[in-house]
């Protein structure tokens, strides 16, 4: 049974290579990643080998450490985590629980992610090339190690089946990993600043990550060559103690879900509430605008583009930190205006094929770019606004708050105004309902480029007038001109929306079968 399994998961690895074209191609540009990385830590361990054992032993370690917790948070995160082998689906099946155990967790070696990490693992054997008892140590180590990794990981997937069967935390879990990579330049910084500041610091982390069962596999290898026999013992009694006690985790969460499969059926709720439709009017305009912040409010892939602007304050100060001046932070009211505004510039895209909902009841175009610009701006003004004033009060340069205000308010409304224009005519290729906000499906990524990178650089030209202004502030110190851009930018702002509200109604209404058309394409 434990070969029927393997066999099993080896095929559907391979039926993996008879999709599309366009899928192999990905496939393979993925494999070529892995390979890449994994050449890289082969590469470091083999260098390692010439270093002196208490770096050496400080690399492997945290190196180790961090591939156990990467095991178990990524099928956490991951919405598309490998469920090819879903123990739900042998629930019919009569196989014995040890051969299921055996079997599944071997079945985690066949693909990129268990062949990497147990090539990489075998490789610290490398790293200990200078005595026999270190390298046969880093050997069972690697083998404990990667046995750990393999089965926290089912343990992680198992416990929580039924929240990954749930659009909801798939949806969170995708936003949720997105934060850090935004982070990613402080988070980096901060933590080469902190290792630069102290050289020993990761050295005594080591030794006593060395001593839990993240770091306890990994750490054979050193103690041995360092001729520490009877630490290594002990962390080799802890290893096993750790890939036992998660093998009967696994097993008994296992039984439960072969006992009481997850359930994905609907829970009832109550009607009769209408929510924005009954707070706003009774109108085209208003039932579109209700319809808009509901999608704002419910859909993660709007909620993945709202992430980004209360993080853009923190990489702000974080930046301004290291300068030593807060500055730089006054662009963070035209900067949050820009990625606001710009965000429906493919609202009509994410429709997607309920966009026939317009077209069945004969909304009018004009009704409809005005509800859609007027939602983004009932959450996007008070946001603007506070990220326009606030770095005011840390820098204490109100003479230029006239003029930054109005900039923003400018951004914002012409933005809105152009992005109701590039919407009516043109569809980008962006994540379908139902997707991951950051999974996009294949489609003319040249048009979405062009359309994009196109529309900015028609956004920056109607900007010009307040952007010379701040120039001619910035040049002569006159405060004077910030008043002028305060009125100028809200001024034309509107002119524009208004403008690019109609505009972009009447190509609605010319050309909504068109567009409708273009849209089912990425169904």
């Amino acid at each position: 049974m434990v070969a029927h399994l393997l066999s099993l998961k080896w095929r559907l690895l391979l039926n993996g290579f008879r999709r599309s074209p366009g899928q192999i191609v990905g496939i393979a540009i993925g494999g070529l990643y892995a390979l890449g990385v994994v050449a890289t830590l082969i590469a470091v361990l083999v260098a390692l080998r010439w270093a002196d054992t208490e770096t050496a032993h400080t690399a492997v370690v945290l190196g180790g450490a961090a591939a156990i917790l990467a095991w178990a948070v990524v099928p956490l995160m991951a919405s598309a985590a490998d469920m090819t082998l879903d123990p739900s689906r042998f629930t019919t099946s009569a196989i014995p629980m040890r051969q299921l155990l055996t079997g599944l967790a071997l079945a985690g070696f066949i693909g990129l992610p268990g062949l990497s990490t147990l090539l990489v693992a075998l490789f610290t054997a490398a790293t200990w090339w200078r005595s026999v008892p270190a390298v046969a140590g880093a050997l069972v180590g690697a083998v404990l190690g990667v046995l750990s990794c393999v089965v926290l990981s089912k343990v992680v997937t198992t416990a929580t089946a039924s929240l990954a069967a749930s659009r909801r935390f798939k949806d969170a879990s995708s936003i949720v990993v997105f934060v850090p990579l935004v982070l990613m330049g402080p988070i980096v910084a901060g933590v080469v600043g902190g290792v630069s500041s102290s050289s020993d610091y990761l050295r005594t982390l080591a030794r006593t990550v060395s001593w839990t069962p993240l770091g306890a596999p990994w750490a054979l290898g050193g103690d041995l060559a360092s001729g520490d026999v009877a630490g290594a013992g002990i962390k080799t009694l802890i290893s096993l103690a750790t890939l036992l006690g998660l093998f009967a985790c696994w097993n008994a969460l296992l039984k439960r879900a072969l006992v009481t499969p997850r359930y994905a059926g609907g829970s009832g709720k109550r009607g009769g509430k209408l929510g924005l439709f009954g707070l706003l009017p009774a109108t085209p305009t208003g039932a579109v605008a209700a319809r808009a912040l509901t999608y704002w409010l419910r859909d993660p892939r709007y909620a993945a583009a709202l992430t980004v602007v209360p993080l853009l304050p923190v990489i702000f100060l974080f930046q301004s930190g290291q300068s030593g001046g807060y500055s730089m932070l006054i662009v963070l009211g035209p900067l949050t205006a820009f990625v606001l505004a710009w965000s429906i510039s493919a609202d009509v895209s994410y429709d997607n094929t309920a966009f026939a909902l317009h077209l069945a009841t004969g909304v009018r175009g004009i009704d409809d770019r005005l509800g859609r610009a007027l939602a983004c701006l009932a959450f996007a003004l008070p946001v603007v606004l506070i990220f326009a004033v606030g770095p005011f009060f840390l820098t204490g340069d109100w003479d230029w708050l006239p003029g930054i205000l109005g900039l923003s308010l400018g951004v914002l409304f012409t933005g809105l105004g152009l992005s109701s224009i590039v919407s009516a005519r043109y569809t980008s290729s962006v994540p379908l309902p139902g997707d991951s906000p950051f999974k996009k499906p294949p489609g003319n990524v040249a048009q979405t480029l062009a359309v994009q990178f196109g529309g900015m650089a028609v956004l920056l030209v109607l900007l010009l007038p307040e952007l010379v202004i701040v120039i001619v502030q910035s040049v002569t110190g006159d405060p004077t001109w910030g008043w002028i851009n305060l009125a100028t930018g809200p001024l034309l702002g509107v002119v524009l929306i208004v403008a690019g509200v109609r505009i972009g109604g009447r190509w609605l209404d010319r050309r909504g079968p068109e567009l409708f058309a273009q849209l089912s394409v990425h169904r």
